[in-house]
């Protein structure tokens, strides 16, 4: 019993710290409510004031001017104390106030009249009072009224912490509770270890579609209904608090020693679906990441970082439990900078260039065209090359700045050539991001056209995946940009998706074969019977094929054998600026 009488009186302290916490409008509307009762009945001075265990803290007052008090010196002890209520008409008059010193001094408490402010939960927050400087009758109806008064600053308060601390869809505590709780357990118990666990059961993303598709009514059903799942599957008792962090995700802290293990969490909580209506029901995918950490050393929004990042990474590597690491949390760190750095580098136009890379006729020699490709000097990490930034940008929205800046460079690097030498097709990387965006194509050509070049100069190469084959709108984009005149390549063909029925439903011109299925074929069977497989199949189907990363003589004479028709590599030339690609377009001057 003890126990319980202790976590009673926990939760309200941290109810009571919540209103002790800075608030303009909330304070504001209590100001209201003190002039409103001093109004009403009639008194001069009221005030609102907040009890814990050693202070009083006046959080509203009007014509009353204390501040703060012990405890012990307060007035309002006896009505939190007592039953609730409390009627002095004449201080003096009674023993336990005749010499108290706000009676005989300041505010010179002559009359007192004050009921407590009881939240939803039952917690006694403080009080709701009237006060004079001389005696006063005060009757049944009035504090019947005073009564009345105090129940609407508590109803106002209950729902200035629900609109605060509760989420409105599942009616649990929210982020911001949690906040306030670790930063309590800072005060509470500075030095117990402390386990912080999210529990992602929706990807958020997924979450919104759903909305966006069966409308918020049933999204948000099917949100509450993963939380109760979550609530009843954990067994959450008393002692434990489910917090709703974001749609479909909720977290919990609880001390080291008995903390749920996130394993454990898991596998409670495998094989959940969540009821959408009309008897269609979604299957949930489990992930927790967790910190362990010490509530007085570690700040609560570094906590919810580190967790986040342990949660994030679990999702990205497919691990369903995953405990904080600072290692892969400097990596993340890392790319974060890399991006903000390459936005920069957008921004001002510095540091990124672009190389060119020949594509070379098998049966002409001749260079038929030129693959541009980005290149970043970074004034700090030194050369850094596609991989180790294009990777990170696509998660975010510079991949589409960075095909912009591609798009620029190259017309104007044509418009240059164009003026002494007879040009020779040049193509850029876009993915389907860029191509699946309404009107890309013909802003490509209006800007080819802009600058006095046919479409035929540009080619568009898109990498072999599910995004492109299996997106209704990635194909239209495709298709506008083939009816524009554009030349498109599949690049990387051979690695990714391996349904090749897709081939039939894009407009493809060329088809490019990985490098690492060419840089095995001089010494390897196994790939030279599936690439000469390979380049017969998609030589039937009437596409160009051009086979990547070509570093050796006896390489290029297979895929001569095998009737390729292209190849790129260092054999031919390794990528080169603009400055020295122009010897390649020399035999082509006007």
């Amino acid at each position: 019993m003890h126990n319980n009488q202790s976590d009673t009186e926990k939760s309200r302290l941290r109810a009571v710290n919540t209103l002790l916490s800075p608030d303009e409008t909330r304070d504001e509307a209590l100001d209201k409510f003190v002039r409103l009762a001093s109004r009403v009945l009639g008194i001069s001075g009221s005030f609102i004031s907040i009890i814990d265990d050693n202070n009083q803290y006046i959080k509203a007052s009007q014509n009353f001017d204390l501040k703060q008090s012990t405890r012990g010196d307060s007035l309002c002890r006896h009505v939190v104390d007592g039953n609730g209520e409390l009627v002095v008409e004449d201080t003096l008059l009674d023993d336990r106030f005749v010499s108290h010193p706000f009676v005989t001094g300041q505010p010179f408490m002559r009359f007192y009249a004050g009921v407590s402010l009881t939240n939803e939960d039952g917690f006694v927050l403080g009080t709701l009072c009237v006060t004079d400087v001389e005696p006063r009758v005060f009757s049944d109806e009035q504090l019947i009224t005073l009564k009345f008064l105090s129940e609407l600053v508590t109803s106002f308060l209950d729902a200035w912490s629900h609109a605060g601390f509760v989420d409105v869809i599942t009616n649990l505590p929210n982020r911001q509770r949690l906040v306030r709780d670790i930063q309590q357990l800072a005060l509470d118990n500075p030095e117990q270890s402390h386990k912080l666990m999210l529990i992602d059961c929706i990807e958020i993303q997924r979450a919104y579609e759903l909305a966006r598709t069966v409308g918020t009514g049933p999204a948000e059903q099917l949100l509450k209904h993963i939380a109760i799942s979550v609530f009843h599957r954990l067994k959450m008792n008393g002692e434990t608090t489910l917090y709703a962090f974001a749609p479909g995700r909720f977290a919990i802290v609880q001390p080291s020693e008995t903390a749920l293990q996130a394993q454990d969490v898991v596998n409670t909580l495998s094989n959940m679906n969540a009821d959408l209506g009309e008897n269609i029901s979604i299957a949930l995918e489990v992930f927790t990441g967790e910190t362990e950490f010490l509530p007085g050393q570690l700040s609560a929004n570094e906590a919810l970082r580190q967790a986040v990042s342990a949660l994030h990474e679990g999702i990205h590597t497919n691990v369903t439990a995953m405990p904080f690491d600072t290692s892969y949390d400097s990596r993340r760190t890392d790319d974060f900078l890399i991006m903000n750095d390459l936005a920069s580098a957008l921004k001002m136009d510095e540091d990124l260039y672009l190389v060119y890379q020949p594509k070379i006729c098998l049966h002409s020699g001749k260079t038929v065209g030129l693959e541009a490709l980005i290149r970043w000097d970074h004034p700090l990490r030194g050369e850094l090359f596609p991989s180790q930034f294009i990777p990170l940008a696509k998660k975010t929205n510079l991949l589409s700045e960075l095909t912009d800046w591609v798009i620029n460079r190259v017309i104007a690097q044509l418009k240059t050539w164009n003026q002494e030498y007879t040009l020779i097709p040049v193509s850029i990387n876009a993915s389907e991001r860029d191509f699946s965006k309404p009107g890309f194509a013909d802003a490509l050509a209006a800007k080819l056209q802009d600058a006095q070049l046919p479409a035929s100069v540009m080619g568009i190469e898109c990498l072999e995946n599910e995004l492109v084959t299996e997106s209704r709108v990635a194909v239209e984009g495709l298709q506008s940009l083939k009816a524009h005149g554009f030349d498109i390549s599949l690049d990387d063909f051979g690695i990714g998706y391996s349904n090749i029925s897709y081939l039939q439903d894009l407009p493809l011109d060329v088809v490019k074969i990985d490098m690492s299925l060419i840089t095995r074929l001089a010494n390897d069977a196994t790939s030279r019977i599936i690439v000469s497989n390979i380049i017969r199949m998609l030589k039937e189907l009437n596409y160009t094929v051009l086979a990547e990363g070509v570093e050796t003589e006896a390489t290029l004479t297979l895929l001569k054998q095998y009737g390729c028709d292209q190849v790129q590599g260092y054999f031919c030339s390794k990528p080169i600026p603009a400055s020295d690609i122009e010897h390649w377009l020399a035999p082509r001057a006007r």
